[in-house]
């Protein structure tokens, strides 16, 4: 119940940004893992051909990194960044933050949503 409840927020969450021009998103966190009862999920947007003005005006929890993000895990349970920003004091991007595993610095997997396939419109 409480993993759908993750996925019904995410669902929610790409509504915005694929009606402002994003074709993929990375997710991550302990949703992507067997955890029974995962905490949240994690999002690296690909910005690229996003509108980013309409984007701000649509959806501007986006953009609000105040709190730990409180507000975006509010409306959609999980966290927003755009996946080429900076993640830590190293420069790595979101997109390879996401793909670096915390415990042992070892590269590990996470689920891209190619937001561009027909169909995914409702």
């Amino acid at each position: 119940m409480h993993r759908h409840r993750l996925l019904i927020g995410l669902a929610a969450a790409i509504i915005p940004l694929k009606g402002c021009g994003c074709q993929r998103l990375y997710v991550d966190g302990s949703f992507v893992t067997s955890k029974e009862f995962p905490n949240d999920y994690d999002v690296a947007w690909e910005p690229a051909g996003v509108d980013l003005s309409k984007l701000k005006l649509m959806e501007p929890v986006f953009f609000d990194f105040r709190n730990l993000r409180a507000a975006q895990k509010a409306k959609y349970f999980g966290e927003f960044f755009p996946s080429s920003a900076a993640a830590d004091p190293a420069g790595n991007t979101f997109l390879e933050f996401f793909q670096i595993d915390k415990s042992t610095g070892n590269r590990k997997g996470i689920i891209a949503l190619d937001l561009s396939i027909k169909g995914m419109e409702k």
